[in-house]
């Protein structure tokens, strides 16, 4: 008799542990999708926060209509061209005649102070609508390795320096050689030797009052020729002094540039 009531007793005791287990997997699988659930809520606002930005970003209008430049505006060749073509002139000063006008009076006037050194091809006068090319063998300005002028080219030069000490055109004085070495201690090379030649007729000009804001003196060296420098002919065409009268300082540069 009391064995059964024992029995009994201990099997109403086991009934209800199931249900401890049971709410203990309950509370956990909730608290797995809480968890889930507060992730997914997290990635979906920052994804709507950047989606938000994008969008606000493209539909915005520009806040200049134009755009901005960034240091001086670079020249093009059809610039140049356009300008000339449409106004006969590279660049208009206030108070100056059209380069293009002034360029021709200059070549003219040129033409006619240096006819007998033309005629006997020691100087060469060439037009073109951007420049002015004096062009003058170095037998009649310098010596053979020597960058001093010789008494034959001062009055050349100053005829020159007559012409443009006026005019406000930037000039370029360029020196040329030919393809011989020379290696001395004044001039270990061509360059030195043709910048040094150009840099004597600056000189001369400046002093016969061409202002040296307007003049530049360049060396080629012999990597410029006209002329084969296989002939004797051919070097002494090569070595010579080109005075450059620009209508506009950066057209030349430009024209270069393109080619």
């Amino acid at each position: 008799m009391m064995s059964r009531r024992r029995r009994r007793h201990e099997e109403h005791e086991n009934t209800d542990r199931w249900l401890v287990s049971y709410a203990d997997f309950i509370t956990l699988l909730f608290a797995f999708f809480v968890v889930m659930y507060s992730m997914s809520s997290i990635n979906e606002g920052k994804y709507r926060v950047l989606s938000d930005t994008m969008e606000e970003a493209f539909k915005t209008p520009p806040k200049s209509p134009e755009p901005i430049q960034i240091g001086e505006e670079r020249k093009t060749l059809k610039t140049v061209e356009t300008t000339v073509e449409e106004i006969n002139l590279v660049g208009v000063r206030p108070g100056i005649k059209p380069q293009s006008r002034q360029l021709e009076r200059i070549s003219n006037e040129l033409q006619q102070n240096l006819a007998p050194l033309v005629d006997r091809k020691l100087v060469k006068i060439t037009r073109d609508k951007l420049w002015v090319k004096v062009e003058m063998n170095n037998r009649i300005l310098f010596a053979s390795g020597s960058a001093r002028l010789t008494e034959r080219g001062y009055p050349i030069l100053e005829e020159l320096a007559e012409v443009v000490r006026n005019l406000p055109n930037h000039i370029d004085v360029e020196g040329h050689t030919d393809n011989r070495p020379i290696r001395t201690s004044i001039y270990p090379s061509n360059w030195e030797l043709s910048a040094a030649r150009a840099a004597s007729v600056v000189h001369l000009f400046t002093r016969n009052g061409v202002d040296p804001k307007r003049l530049s003196a360049i060396g080629y060296g012999q990597y410029r020729p006209v002329a084969d420098n296989a002939t004797v002919q051919g070097r002494r065409s090569n070595r010579r002094v080109v005075m450059v009268i620009l209508a506009d300082k950066n057209a030349r540069r430009m024209l270069e540039i393109e080619q």
